[in-house]
């Protein structure tokens, strides 16, 4: 007996949180009846149509992206803007875990793993994510330890952020690197400009252990088995 969001996640339709939602909506059916209880668990051998459609189980795929820009991290839009997706040369129904802003880049991560892609962006298991930001002026070393206590950035308290580069170029421009355990909606921008900074450019070195490294933008890899490993092992330990 398996939770049924569960059962829907693996299949690769939705992400669990997704699939919690089908349910709600009366679109998910277990030999012919329409289930609405999220608690609901389903046997193997149970025939489960979402959409009235049968779903089968489909093997796991993980990827690692170097986002450019001008690319939602999505998998459709209504606008008909590019998604990341439309990178992936794949038949399986991937999606992005989390998200980077539209003109953000660097690394993202896509799988059909619904229920990893949850525990990663789930809050509690605080994942490391680093990112370089181009800022529109020198950085004064003294801000460093406001973004290490936690700044407002609207209503909010951020945890503390490590700052681990700071590079002042010739042009008057600034590039610090830092590192973060969140993921709320433009948090990196909001974090500078509420000490004084315009972000100018902003790429994600790295998401948990998985980098970038080696791809140039727009290109893609297959996770190996041991980086697959360690996502698993570090939202097991925080779990």
């Amino acid at each position: 007996m398996e939770r049924l969001q569960k059962i829907i996640a693996r299949s690769g339709i939705a992400s669990r949180r997704k699939a919690e939602e089908l349910i709600k909506q009366g679109r998910v059916k277990v030999n012919g009846e329409v289930i609405k209880e999220l608690g609901y668990k389903a046997k193997v051998k149970d025939k489960v149509l979402v959409d009235d459609k049968p779903i089968t189980s489909e093997e796991y795929v993980y990827y690692v992206l170097n986002k450019p820009a001008s690319y939602l991290s999505s998998v459709t839009d209504d606008r008909k803007r590019r998604v990341v997706v439309d990178l992936i040369n794949t038949d399986k129904r991937i999606f992005p875990v989390g998200r980077l802003d539209y003109d953000t880049t660097g690394t993202i991560l896509l799988t059909n793993d619904g229920e990893l892609t949850n525990k990663l962006i789930h809050p509690r298991n605080h994942i490391e994510k680093e990112y370089r930001a181009t800022l529109n002026k020198h950085f004064d070393k003294r801000d460093k330890k406001k973004l290490q206590t936690g700044v407002d950035i609207g209503g909010y308290i951020t945890k503390p952020a490590n700052v681990v580069q700071v590079r002042n170029d010739k042009t008057g421009k600034s590039h610090v690197t830092i590192v973060i355990s969140e993921g709320k909606y433009h948090q990196v921008k909001k974090m500078f400009q509420a000490i004084g900074y315009e972000v100018l450019k902003l790429n994600r070195n790295r998401f948990g252990v998985i980098t970038h490294t080696g791809l140039k933008r727009g290109e893609y890899r297959l996770l190996k088995p041991y980086e697959i490993k360690q996502l698993k092992h570090n939202v097991k330990k925080n779990t």
